[in-house]
């Protein structure tokens, strides 16, 4: 699978993948334009939307509407690391959503490919090839 990345101008890194641009851009603090987000937010949206789908899809499974169900995702910052050091997705359905349901659909967004990829991550590789001239 390839992804290519180019550098439209300014701060902003686009991503072509599989027929998308996927627009990046850092906020005016960092010198950008604020105009797309920047690439960590599609990371962090990445994994919310991603446990999204999958509460979505059990939802689908069974027949019952996802009107009213929200995921929120909180993000404890470690100050030693300085990095996030906890992520917290908060799954609010409505009163009358199923409370049968609760636990299996927090087993279902746990499913998400992108905290799985976190949990156990891939070797990464990056090279510097230069281009031929044609």
């Amino acid at each position: 699978m390839e992804m290519k990345v180019t550098f439209p101008g300014g701060k902003k890194v686009n991503a072509e993948y599989k027929g998308f641009t996927i627009a990046t851009d850092q906020p005016e603090r960092a010198g950008g334009q604020g105009s797309a987000p920047a690439p960590f937010d599609l990371f962090l949206a990445s994994l919310a939307t991603c446990a999204g789908i999958y509460v979505k899809g059990f939802c689908d499974q069974r027949g019952i509407s996802s009107e009213g169900i929200e995921l929120v995702q909180n993000l404890e910052y470690n100050t030693e690391k300085q990095m996030i050091g906890k992520i917290t997705i908060d799954i609010r359905v409505p009163e009358d959503f199923p409370e049968k349901y609760h636990d299996a659909l927090i087993k279902s967004a746990s499913l998400c490919a992108v905290k799985k990829h976190i949990q156990d991550p891939p070797e990464f590789e990056i090279n510097t090839v230069v281009n031929e001239s044609a």
